[in-house]
């Protein structure tokens, strides 16, 4: 063999398959802007703020309560709002990035 191409890795020839297959299907790769990288790192901040700020009061309450019922609803609403929060910030990136 003359051609002494590098190997690829797994994850690069993955990469490329993916690519293929979505040129194949008419999706445009779309370079992301400067000015939406500094709006996705701002809206990932501003939601990574909001979960740490749910984590600290639902620490608090969990440690003003012992009764089990309420410690499990308090749980399943933490996980509501965290699963809330994640929702609306990939909501919000996928709009900065379609934009």
């Amino acid at each position: 063999m003359t051609d002494e191409k590098p190997l690829k890795s797994a994850v690069e020839l993955a990469l490329e398959r993916l690519k293929k297959k979505d040129a194949e299907a008419g999706v445009e790769a779309r370079p992301v802007t400067d000015a939406q990288k500094a709006a996705i790192a701002e809206a990932r901040n501003f939601y990574e703020a909001k979960l740490a700020e749910a984590e600290v009061l639902h620490q608090s309450n969990l440690k003003a309560t012992h009764n089990p019922e309420e410690r499990e609803t308090l749980q399943q609403e933490y996980r509501r709002d965290r699963e809330r929060l994640a929702s609306e910030r990939d909501k919000k990136i996928e709009r900065i990035r379609s934009a």
